[in-house]
């Protein structure tokens, strides 16, 4: 490949003065930064030329069947690794109802977004998977090379997340049949929560009057629903986690989508290793349990201790007084048998059920006692420690606060589900190690065939100056 004179003139000849020279350039930093920037002025020519290479200048191709014909050529600006490119590139458009247009250049290059060089693309998707836009532009204004607005890092991944929902089962069915289950891994544990979080479209002003025509306060999370969040992990033979998957969908009914990825995933490992122990793990709320019992294959089931042991608090301070020395003596006393005696739960319904006799107007013990009664059958910790089974789902809690509240609780934020999903898409692949593979998933849909229809010749793409 022949390398444009320009640039690489420029850097040999700046490489060639400081070869000679006797003495250290006077301010390093200032040098490195010099140095950076020829080179991706090099890198951006050498790019500039080799996407030339895609065009095809022919009076009519052929993509997915469908004939277009050639209407113009002209120069488009690209975004690279390195920096702007600029590229002449020729249009064509074809002859039905909605006259779409198309670029050869583009569809063979895989240019994301009609902007984005693929490599680019990629490092940008990452980078709002983590950071805000405004912060993504900061952090690659600093580091030189390409220099994204804030708009269009904004705008990239809810074009890619357009991408990825409309395929998005099968995209994941690749994904799963891609993972390799360890070894190691004895048990797989499978468990799913929720977090609120702030939404564009959640009727905060109106939900606040509503409670302020009901006399009700008008203080909390008006205007939030629940993201939620789901995890499947794997543990060794001593209890040690090896591995986890997590994911997460925009606020949605019944999380009927969160759900069915969650089985799907559960299944997928279990097809790979039936002889994995499962393990389902959440917090008391019903619709959960009815997913996790009903849905998923059999397996050992509990309520996260760390909840169980919040009810149990809760009840011993209406009991007690919170910040009672009964209170706390008594709940260091009982969450210890809760989760240490085999007969634990048993033993924690017979001291609520002793103290809703003893304070029969304290409603809120009445409600801690029902809550046990409920779960004692999911609530046998000292049984599932002994055998290695994980008690707690910190790991979906851990979820919750890294995959959401990190990155779209912070102050002034507001979503809507097509903006909140492409980052939680992202977000999660990065989490679960899959953010490569999705990529590579994702980035070939921008790619295509063009064909050239029967004794059409194309004519040799012309290079940039």
């Amino acid at each position: 490949m022949s390398i444009p004179e320009s640039a690489l003139r420029r850097l040999e000849e700046f490489l060639e003065e400081r070869r000679g020279a006797d003495n250290p350039t006077e301010d390093l930093a200032k040098f490195e930064k010099k140095l950076h920037e020829m080179v991706c002025e090099l890198e951006c020519e050498v790019i500039a030329e080799e996407l030339q290479r895609y065009d095809i200048d022919v009076p009519v191709i052929e993509v997915n069947g469908t004939r277009y014909k050639r209407v113009l050529r002209c120069e488009q600006t690209y975004l690279s690794a390195a920096g702007e490119i600029r590229a002449e590139r020729v249009v064509y458009r074809n002859s039905a109802g909605d006259r779409e247009s198309l670029c050869p250049m583009e569809l063979r290059s895989g240019i994301v977004e009609g902007y984005w060089t693929p490599r680019a693309a990629e490092l940008a998707a990452w980078s709002v998977a983590h950071m805000t836009p405004g912060e993504s532009e900061q952090m690659f204004s600093r580091f030189g090379g390409m220099k994204p607005s804030r708009s269009s890092l904004d705008r990239l991944p809810k074009g890619l997340s357009e991408r990825w929902e409309s395929g998005r089962e099968q995209f994941e069915k690749t994904l799963r049949s891609q993972e390799e289950i360890p070894g190691e891994a004895v048990t797989l544990a499978v468990s799913l929560d929720g977090v609120k979080t702030p939404m564009r479209d959640g009727r905060r002003k109106e939900k606040r009057e509503a409670a302020r025509e009901e006399g009700k306060q008008t203080k909390g999370p008006a205007g939030y629903r629940d993201v939620c969040c789901g995890t499947v992990s794997l543990y060794d033979r001593e209890g040690e986690r090896l591995f986890t998957w997590r994911m997460a969908r925009m606020p949605e009914k019944d999380s009927v989508t969160l759900k069915q990825t969650l089985k799907e995933e559960v299944d997928s490992i279990l097809s790979a290793r039936p002889d994995l122990r499962l393990m389902k793990l959440a917090d008391g709320a019903s619709g959960n349990w009815t997913f996790l019992s009903e849905q998923l294959p059999n397996g050992e089931e509990a309520v996260d201790f760390f909840h169980a042991a919040e009810h149990l608090h809760t009840g011993l301070a209406e009991a007690y007084g919170e910040k009672s020395p009964k209170c706390k003596s008594q709940y260091e006393k009982l969450r210890l048998i809760l989760r240490d005696d085999m007969d634990g739960v048993e033993k924690v319904i017979r001291a609520l059920t002793y103290l809703c006799n003893k304070h029969p107007r304290r409603k809120k013990i009445n409600t801690e006692l029902g809550y046990f009664r409920k779960n004692r059958h999911r609530m046998r910790y000292a049984e599932l420690k002994a055998r290695k089974f994980p008690i707690g789902s910190g790991v979906v809690e851990a979820a919750c606060k890294t995959l959401v509240t990190q990155r779209m609780k912070r102050s002034g934020m507001r979503w809507c589900d097509e903006g909140g999903q492409a980052i939680l898409t992202l977000r999660s692949a990065c989490q679960s190690d899959r953010f490569d593979r999705l990529w590579d998933l994702i980035a070939g849909t921008y790619r295509n065939v063009v064909s050239l229809p029967e004794k059409v010749i194309p004519l040799r793409p012309r290079r940039s100056a």
